[in-house]
């Protein structure tokens, strides 16, 4: 499977000053009418699909407005490192792809770590993953959006959760992950279903997805030091500094929790299960989530027997699908992400048009 030039590097290291210039939130420049176009979608706003702990959950939803609906879906996962942003990072991505793709895009918040009292798991922003897909999959029907056809995609964090849903999403248990037996408990269900009933079902249904330069080895990066290095990210973020799961748990102690939403331990081979086409991009000067981690990821899957295209985007670093512009990172969303939005597109009309 090709997807035009792929390119590859092996430039770029794991350094903390790449890590706050890329998780630093970007001005927001004027939008232009060739990127977001108003008139070809509908836009709804905030639209709460889930309120775990009475914490509100939204999306905003985009229609087009072509009227040769239903139409496949889009669900994005912002990045951040599951401490900051919302989903308005996404933004002008979500409303590129809506003027100039046939798809409703479904632009999702989810909790952050220090949400809820900095209280909240990474576990737990896994289960607003996996519940967010199943609500669209429950609700999209009123959006004009086809339950048959739903793609994930996701940066960073939103692409380590995007992995997480394929690899991850046929794990479910009521109990969670920490009860007995082990396994993600969706923050939203279909009604009269329980998480093990969606796991017999055959798990989280999707038909294809895109990461885009994410964490999928949580485990080695705990133990690199990441829960020390990314202290100053609890402070942006508003909290006191501690672990993915809390203070009492850690990866040498509790190596299971690290593994469990770290998407390379959990690849099937595909005559267990076959994960959907992907195609996995990252940025080549990305010093945050390197091509060489991409790539070996990339070649796991390839291994176990599951449809991949690697994307290679030649002089970007690490972020290049937010919205805005960030000055000393030399990113622009008018500039980087079109090219890349436009590969996206090409790959998903080539599944479902």
């Amino acid at each position: 499977m090709t997807l035009g030039e792929i390119q590859f590097s092996t430039k770029g290291s794991l350094v903390f000053l790449s890590l706050l210039l890329c998780l630093t939130a970007c001005s927001k420049p004027p939008r232009l009418a060739t990127n977001d176009d108003p008139s070809r979608y509908t836009r709804v706003e905030d639209v709460i699909w889930a309120s775990p702990g009475g914490f509100d959950l939204t999306m905003d939803i985009y229609t087009p407005k072509t009227g040769s609906g239903p139409y496949p879906v889009l669900v994005i996962f912002h990045g951040g490192g599951w401490l900051i942003n919302d989903n308005s990072i996404m933004d002008e991505a979500a409303a590129y792809l809506a003027t100039h793709s046939q798809y409703v895009v479904c632009n999702v918040n989810y909790r952050l770590l220090s949400d809820n009292d900095n209280t909240v798991s990474l576990d737990q922003i896994v289960e607003d993953a996996f519940g967010a897909v199943l609500w669209v999959g429950d609700h999209i029907n009123s959006y004009q959006g086809d339950r048959s056809k739903i793609a994930v995609t996701g940066d960073s964090a939103g692409g380590h959760l995007t992995a997480m849903i394929l690899n991850r999403g046929d794990h479910l248990s009521s109990a969670g992950l920490g009860g007995n037996p082990s396994g993600f408990n969706p923050t939203y269900l279909p009604k009269g279903q329980s998480a093990e009933d969606i796991a017999i079902a055959g798990g989280i249904n999707i038909q294809a997805a895109i990461p885009n330069y994410g964490a999928y080895n949580v485990y080695q990066s705990a133990l690199e030091g990441f829960e020390s290095w990314a202290n100053i990210f609890w402070l942006m973020g508003g909290a006191l500094p501690r672990g993915l799961f809390g203070d009492d748990i850690n990866a040498i102690d509790n190596v299971e929790y690290y593994k469990a939403v770290s998407p390379s331990f959990h690849i099937p081979n595909n005559d267990q299960r076959l994960l959907p086409p992907q195609l996995i991009t990252v940025g080549s000067e990305d010093t945050l989530v390197t091509p060489a981690s991409v790539r070996a990821y990339v070649n796991k899957l390839t291994l176990a027997g599951h449809p991949v295209v690697y994307w290679e985007y030649a002089g970007r670093p690490h972020a290049y699908l937010d919205s805005g512009s960030n000055g000393i990172l030399g990113t622009e969303f008018a500039v980087d992400a079109p090219p890349a939005l436009d590969v996206m597109i090409r790959f998903l009309d080539g599944i479902f048009y």
